[in-house]
């Protein structure tokens, strides 16, 4: 691995299994099935593995559902391809109805306009709607599904009865990286408010955000909750967690380039928290890095910053027993879900190759990138 050009994300399979052993325990026990929320993690030279234990892949549009089809469910007809979009384009609507097995809606507006026209492309296809129970307790308003003004899911008030001789089920989402018990309080109010509506339902989705694979997280609460609810209701469940999937599976390694001092020592990095660990800017948090302690417990502090001319691209500060020297390695933990998928070529900045530590210990390059990927996506 030290001959590995930096930056890259690992992943490592035998930690992505054991998340996956543990979904799938879940499903076994509750009777639930979950899906791949692909804009979480959508490393798709895992799917052969990940196919082994989920139902199938939840996506955010076309080429989402695309990617879903092509490499997740082409040749197992038991895998399903979910898709959702806050608001479907006329243009894209035909071949998503083709390639997916359930389309939900947010309002009733779109449900509306095309369904009709998907059941006449597919008439296998399963339709739903999202609905917005209006309870969350989202650390963060951006994760916040379920806000004031949210534009994502259908509220009680705008609830149009006729929907009900299209749908088969209901959908939901409402967490963020939390636990059961935040379930819990979101489903008491989806109930009260939605469950006249259930006589005919197939399945409920519960959407993402549950934090299954996170220790400390009351797996048997959870499986408790779901058969309660399938037996009280007689519906299929489903979860589509992204982040449980890839939740401490791998890391972003990276050298450090240069040391400079301006009040304290700062360490450019050949990676970016603006490009490459989004999350740690817009969330905010703090992420870890291997060996590291907070600014000033350990003898050598620096601040990380990233090399783009961004002023704020900064990754924070961390201490070191030993001093760091250009050329270093820098790996930050976790960094496998939510990061790449949402990587840009700011600035021309390289793009970090795509690795996976394979469970017999080899090492694949998966993928690496250059200059035809940024210049790609411009004009």
């Amino acid at each position: 691995m030290n001959q590995l050009k930096t930056p890259y994300y690992m992943c490592e399979e035998s930690l992505l299994r054991k998340n996956l052993e543990l979904l799938d325990y879940v499903q076994r026990q509750s009777g639930a099935k979950i899906i791949l929320a692909l804009k979480g993690f959508a490393m798709w030279s895992t799917f052969p593995l990940v196919k082994q234990y989920l139902k199938g892949c939840t996506s955010s549009g076309l080429h989402e559902a695309l990617l879903a089809r092509e490499e997740f469910a082409k040749d197992n007809k038991n895998l399903e391809v979910h898709t959702y979009s806050p608001a479907y384009k006329d243009e894209d609507i035909d071949e998503i109805a083709r390639i997916s097995d359930h389309i939900v809606f947010n309002s009733p507006n779109q449900l509306f306009k095309y369904a009709t026209r998907v059941k006449e492309i597919n008439r296998h296809v399963s339709l739903s709607l999202r609905i917005n129970p209006e309870q969350s307790s989202s650390p963060k308003d951006i994760y916040n599904p379920c806000g004031l003004y949210s534009r994502l899911g259908t509220t009680l008030a705008n609830f149009d009865e006729r929907v009900l001789e299209h749908i088969d089920g209901l959908n939901f989402h409402a967490l963020c990286e939390q636990d059961v018990d935040a379930l819990e309080d979101v489903l008491e109010v989806f109930e009260a408010k939605f469950s006249k509506y259930f006589k005919n339902m197939k399945y409920i989705n519960f959407g993402g955000g549950h934090h299954i694979t996170k220790k400390g997280y009351d797996v048997e609460k959870l499986i408790g909750v779901i058969k309660e609810f399938k037996a009280k209701y007689n519906v299929d469940v489903y979860l589509e967690p992204g982040e449980a999937v890839g939740w401490q599976t791998g890391t972003l390694v990276s050298s450090v380039l240069d040391i400079v001092h301006n009040g304290m020592d700062i360490a450019i990095l050949d990676t970016s928290a603006e490009a490459h660990m989004p999350d740690t800017l817009a969330m905010p948090y703090r992420a870890m890095v291997r060996g590291s302690g907070e600014a000033g417990e350990k003898r050598y502090t620096y601040r990380f910053g990233g090399n783009t001319c961004l002023a704020g691209d900064i990754m924070g500060d961390y201490s070191f027993e030993e001093p760091l020297h250009v050329g270093d390695k820098v790996i930050f933990e976790d960094q496998i879900h939510y990061t790449f998928v949402k990587n840009t070529t700011f600035n021309g900045i390289k793009l970090p190759s795509l690795v996976i530590l394979r469970e017999d210990e080899t090492v694949d390059v998966i993928k690496e990138f250059g200059y035809q990927d940024y210049k790609g996506r411009l004009s």
